[in-house]
């Protein structure tokens, strides 16, 4: 069974795991406060072109957001985000058990614009009873979304400004950001997306590291104090170096970004294998996440030797499953499922 679901079935990069094995009885400070830490922090900074930001090293994506978010926000304020977006569906309620709520925005393909965020802040605070709301703190969104799809240069400009304007934090979740920034439709480089937000993360558990996420901050009032939050949420990994060294192996020599752009190729040969032969798709994904809509007969025979995440239910006789491939993917299943699909249309 080979195993499209998502992008963290396998282990981790064996560059990672030469790495750990190589520093294994090492002695070293805890708490992220060692060696390998301070070289990723300098590895990311320079990756951003800015010294200023201040970087901490988590081990998933849920105590990322979770973190992040409850730091930024007063007891009284929620976050804004798609009704898709991962901390709204994906999470158990994970903002809200910090006594926060999401402030959910339906979105057709997973992304916010800057009027969807200008529309929820207007109509709190043009509301007379808003003492009695929930107000919005912060805006949150993925790149690439949850969809697959992707905010280009010129959108996430208008969502930054309009956060300015409104006071608002903006933060991105990055747990797939490798995949989203080696896209052949991403208009963006890191730098350009570091500055224009107050925090982001750079995944890792979803891009070849066994775990560990990156979180960047660089608004001041996030900075203040954050390793204490980090600590309350039991994200403060005692032997953080193991994230450190991770990170180094990965960031060092453009690996994060091979591995990213490989999957993303294998994910677009896909793409193109299931249009050419008619299947339409769901959302218009040019990343590692691909969504086709297929009948449920041809489905069923696919899935004797191929496992995908099912996505939606278009109609009584098609369902769209997310087809994701990986870092670790290799060009020979995504030919052997090309074939599968051919051997079905000749039958």
């Amino acid at each position: 069974m080979t195993q499209f679901t998502c992008d963290y079935t396998e282990g981790a990069h064996e560059a990672i795991l030469r790495r750990l094995f190589e520093t294994n009885l090492e002695q070293t400070a805890g708490y992220g406060e060692d060696p390998y830490c301070d070289r990723a922090r300098r590895l990311i900074r320079d990756l951003c072109r800015d010294d200023r930001l201040d970087v901490h090293f988590l081990v998933g994506g849920t105590q990322t957001n979770t973190t992040v978010i409850a730091a930024a926000l007063r007891p009284h304020q929620g976050v804004i985000a798609a009704a898709s977006g991962h901390i709204n569906v994906h999470e158990s309620g994970a903002i809200e058990s910090t006594g926060h709520k999401v402030l959910a925005v339906p979105s057709r393909d997973g992304k916010l614009s800057a009027l969807d965020v200008r529309r929820v802040y207007q109509a709190h605070w043009e509301d007379e009873t808003r003492e009695h709301m929930v107000q919005p703190g912060m805006v949150y969104l993925s790149q690439p979304t949850e969809n697959g799809t992707l905010y280009s240069l010129a959108e996430l400009t208008a969502l930054w400004q309009t956060c300015q304007d409104l006071g608002l934090f903006l933060y991105i979740d990055g747990a797939r950001l490798g995949y989203g920034l080696m896209s052949p439709a991403c208009d963006m480089t890191l730098p350009d997306l570091a500055r224009r937000c107050d925090a982001f993360s750079l995944g890792g558990t979803k891009q070849g590291l066994l775990f560990g996420e990156a979180l960047v901050l660089s608004h001041p009032a996030l900075k203040r104090d954050f390793r204490y939050f980090i600590k309350q949420r039991g994200g403060l990994l005692a032997k953080g170096r193991l994230l450190g060294v991770q990170f180094c192996a990965i960031l060092e020599n453009g690996l994060y970004f091979d591995l990213a752009r490989h999957a993303d190729q294998l994910a677009l040969d896909l793409r193109r294998a299931f249009e050419d032969r008619g299947y339409e798709m769901l959302y218009d994904s040019r990343t590692n996440q691909q969504y086709p809509i297929l009948p449920d007969a041809l489905l069923a025979a696919l899935e004797k030797d191929f496992a995908f995440a099912f996505w939606a239910k278009p109609d009584g006789e098609h369902t769209a499953v997310r087809v994701c491939t990986s870092w670790a993917t290799e060009a020979s299943a995504v030919k052997d499922l090309i074939r599968a699909l051919d051997r079905w249309e000749r039958a």
